[in-house]
């Protein structure tokens, strides 16, 4: 019997314009003019640089590190420290953040189901509440779990496991509905969960995964 359906949020609950893409507005507010293909490449950089130990650091110290890295590769000079903060804490005043348009109905459709929902991601605490607050969006759900909780990033199964012991279920009780393959869809059906692939544009043709396209689909798939 389900008892609860848990979400990602970017790229499931929200989307955002790209993360280049910020990163460019706000280096250029700031007098520093970088192309979105050298951004991307100094993000991807310094994600191939993640440590598991890197997300036991406090929240600034997470980002001030991560900004830090990308700067540093795009050859910006200056107070790079100062400039780190700025990216943080401008981050999401220049990510256009958004509910795809399916997320308000599919959530009354599963609060009448009395379906406890939540998030689980592998954003920040904090991030999350800044979110959830400028979509007026905090009330729809019964608990939030970011990476720091766990100080372990999806797919590891603790941060599955934490968000169903908070709600004091078991795992085989609880949906996960994410739009990453692995860290989504494989991580939670490791940890125990039941899963689902949003792929709202049909690209994923694997048949070992069960995907929907719009999250109106999920009371199809709740017994």
């Amino acid at each position: 019997m389900l008892r609860a359906v848990l979400f990602d949020l970017d790229g499931t609950l929200i989307k955002t314009v790209d993360a280049s893409e910020i990163l460019r507005r706000i280096l250029s507010i700031h007098g520093i003019e970088k192309s979105i293909s050298e951004i991307t490449e100094a993000r991807i950089a310094a994600e191939e640089s993640l440590t598991i130990e890197d997300y036991e650091m406090p929240y600034y110290d997470f980002w001030d590190s991560w900004n830090m890295k990308i700067l540093r590769r795009l050859g910006v000079k200056g107070d790079l420290s100062k400039l780190s903060r700025r990216i943080t804490d401008l981050w999401w005043e220049y990510a256009d953040v958004k509910l795809y348009p399916d997320v308000t109905e599919a959530i009354k459709i599963l609060r009448g189901m009395n379906l406890k929902l939540g998030i689980i991601t592998n954003g920040f605490q904090k991030d999350i509440e800044i979110i959830l607050s400028k979509l007026r969006f905090k009330h729809s759900l019964d608990i939030t779990v970011g990476v720091d909780s766990v100080k372990k990033p999806k797919p590891h199964k603790e941060i599955f496991l934490y968000a169903v012991n908070r709600l004091k279920i078991k795992p085989e009780e609880a949906l996960y509905i994410g739009d990453a393959i692995e860290s989504d869809y494989f991580g939670a059906l490791r940890a125990g969960l039941k899963a689902l692939l949003i792929d709202r544009e049909g690209k994923v043709q694997r048949r070992d995964i069960k995907k929907i396209r719009s999250l109106l689909e999920i009371s199809k798939h709740i017994t």
